[in-house]
């Protein structure tokens, strides 16, 4: 009897320990792709900062652009409104992708203004921004797909449901992004 009480303990023991063991992987996986979405909301963050400068550069030259350059404001400040949830978040920042897209394709049109020495300096400065968000991006979505990996394969799987574990959604391009860009429109005025 003493024997078989033993026997019960151990493998009581051995299943709770498998399931802490379970439970805090998960956890640390969760905490990984909390972290990498952090790391893509202060590259936008430090984005963000670099359009009022752009805005007011761009100004003097685009008097014909009032509208979009007031789109790509609005649109940034809809992309900084605080505690937007992530779905919420990625629809503002695609929004803002596709207005900043407009407003670069724009500049072609102003010779003056794509020899400003501060214009420039703010677009090499912006495109190393935009680098560093791209690499935040992909560091999230391995992080999300090993997460999603975790709660979604076995053994995980028995355990991720009901310790409140869901599966967390990839950061994916628009569908206006994946589209070719008729560049020959935007520049038939």
């Amino acid at each position: 009897m003493e024997v078989l009480l033993i026997f019960f303990v151990i493998v009581v023991v051995v299943v709770l320990v498998f399931v802490i063991g379970i439970y805090n992987g998960l956890v640390g996986r969760r905490n990984r792709v909390d972290q990498a979405f952090a790391s893509i909301d202060v590259m936008l963050k430090k984005r963000y900062d670099l359009v009022p400068n752009l805005i007011a550069t761009v100004e003097r030259y685009m008097v014909h652009e009032r509208e979009l350059l007031t789109e790509v404001t609005e649109l940034r400040t809809r992309a900084l409104a605080g505690d937007l949830p992530p779905e919420q978040r990625v629809a503002a920042e695609n929004g803002f992708n596709a207005a900043m897209g407009r407003l670069m394709v724009s500049v072609e049109n102003y010779p003056d203004l794509k020899s400003n020495t501060n214009f420039l300096q703010l677009q090499r400065s912006l495109n190393e921004v935009e680098e560093q968000i791209s690499a935040a991006r992909r560091a999230y979505n391995a992080a999300t797909t090993d997460y999603n990996n975790a709660i979604q394969m076995f053994p995980g799987s028995l355990f991720a449901g009901p310790m409140g574990f869901t599966r967390r959604e990839l950061f994916e391009a628009s569908m206006a992004e994946r589209q070719n860009v008729d560049v020959r429109s935007m520049f038939q005025r």
